[in-house]
């Protein structure tokens, strides 16, 4: 049956990849997927890990990121790092030549060496990578899992993929004891609730700005149409204050360029100044877009309100929890359906309609700083990474 089911799966993958071709091909010419793509469905410039190392895999600048704890545990040699998107694979190139970008599935038989252990984080639940590291030698753990509200009714509808994809997963570390109920309903064992290991250690500043005077508005990790939300609000705050600044931050780079035209051409038509990051960093104007990566973290340091977005659209909220360090007060939307673990970590978060983005942001008197609550401790994780050694 096992075999049966491996046939029919793998003769899916080829099918959906010869569909998908031509748009890949297509999608390759865009600036983000330059890299990422050609790697990950041709192989270009990706050739496999060396083997015997222990392999994290993380898909997002903000997994990379919070991986990077773990990584000091272990011997640099021993490390091996891959990921799925553009600024995940930034960031995990900045801590070993054993970086790659993740294959797609067809891909995984031919490209996977043996490996001590295969990490994966939050929910990156791959067939074919889970079982083909479990095959050569592997200790498959997945760390910091999670398992939102939405996402659980769409997994149960694949229980029985998830359970195929679970016998081959030797250990589990769930964000809250929700998460492991309903892993443990898809078929997950060996479950340990061990917090989220995204607030073990935030990231800190890179260098100290100088904070202007005037109540100081962060947009943070914006998508489309939340920028014109939040620049309307603030509209209507520097009536009520005239010194109050925005600092507008795309959540990606290939979009700066769109907002800086959104935000000069706003800014032209109600009378405020306006500048890019990139070309005068003072944040003397009324508006500023930054257009350069690894700013925020700097940003919510002199920030009194953060506007997290991400949340006011359904893309499932960003982490809060990098300005809450600072005591920020912080406005959020109601689509975080990603971070609900992390909201519940953090006290005194605004979280409203998108329509009630301006009255909040002009009765920001009334809310208060926030405070984080509880953090994780990542100790089991590393004795079950080194028992494997």
């Amino acid at each position: 049956m096992k075999k049966l089911f491996n046939l029919f799966y793998f003769l899916f993958a080829l099918l959906l990849y010869l569909i998908a071709l031509p748009f890949l091909v297509v999608l390759s010419v865009k600036h983000k997927y330059r890299q990422s793509i050609p790697s990950r469905f041709f192989l270009f410039n990706n050739s496999p890990l060396s083997s015997n190392g222990i392999w994290f895999h993380s898909c997002s600048l903000g997994e990379a990121r919070a991986i990077e704890p773990l990584l000091t545990h272990f011997d640099p040699k021993d490390i091996r790092l891959t990921t799925t998107t553009h600024t995940g694979y930034s960031e995990i190139t900045k801590n070993t030549m054993q970086s790659r970008y993740l294959p797609f599935e067809l891909f995984i038989p031919f490209w996977l060496k043996p490996q001590k252990a295969l990490v994966i984080m939050e929910a990156e639940y791959w067939y074919a990578l889970f079982m083909f590291a479990k095959l050569r030698g592997a200790k498959v753990i997945v760390i910091n899992a999670r398992m939102s509200d939405r996402s659980y009714k769409s997994y149960l509808r694949f229980k029985w993929l998830y359970q195929r994809i679970f016998a081959n997963v030797d250990e589990v570390f769930a964000q809250t004891s929700t998460d492991k109920e309903r892993l443990q309903a898809l078929g997950a064992t060996n479950i340990t609730v061990t917090g989220n290991i995204k607030l073990y250690k935030l990231p800190k500043i890179t260098k100290e700005l100088s904070k202007p005077n005037g109540l100081i508005v962060c947009g943070a990790s914006t998508h489309p149409k939340e920028e014109v939300l939040i620049l309307e609000a603030f509209k209507a705050l520097k009536v009520q204050e005239k010194d109050a600044k925005l600092t507008l931050v795309p959540r990606h780079p290939e979009r700066f360029s769109e907002v800086v035209t959104l935000a000069q051409e706003f800014a032209f038509k109600n009378g405020m100044d306006f500048t890019q990051y990139s070309v005068d960093r003072s944040l003397q104007s009324d508006i500023v877009v930054v257009d350069t990566l690894g700013e925020l973290i700097n940003l919510y340091a002199i920030s009194d309100v953060v506007i997290v977005a991400g949340s006011f659209e359904p893309i499932g909220g960003h982490n809060v929890a990098e300005a809450a360090q600072f005591g920020c007060k912080v406005i959020s939307g109601k689509g975080y359906f990603n971070q609900r673990d992390i909201y519940r970590s953090i006290s005194n978060i605004k979280v409203i309609e998108k329509s009630e983005l301006r009255d909040t942001l002009l009765n920001h008197h009334s809310l208060q700083p926030t405070e984080i609550l509880a953090k994780t401790d990542i100790k089991p994780i590393i004795e079950s990474i080194q028992q494997s050694l």
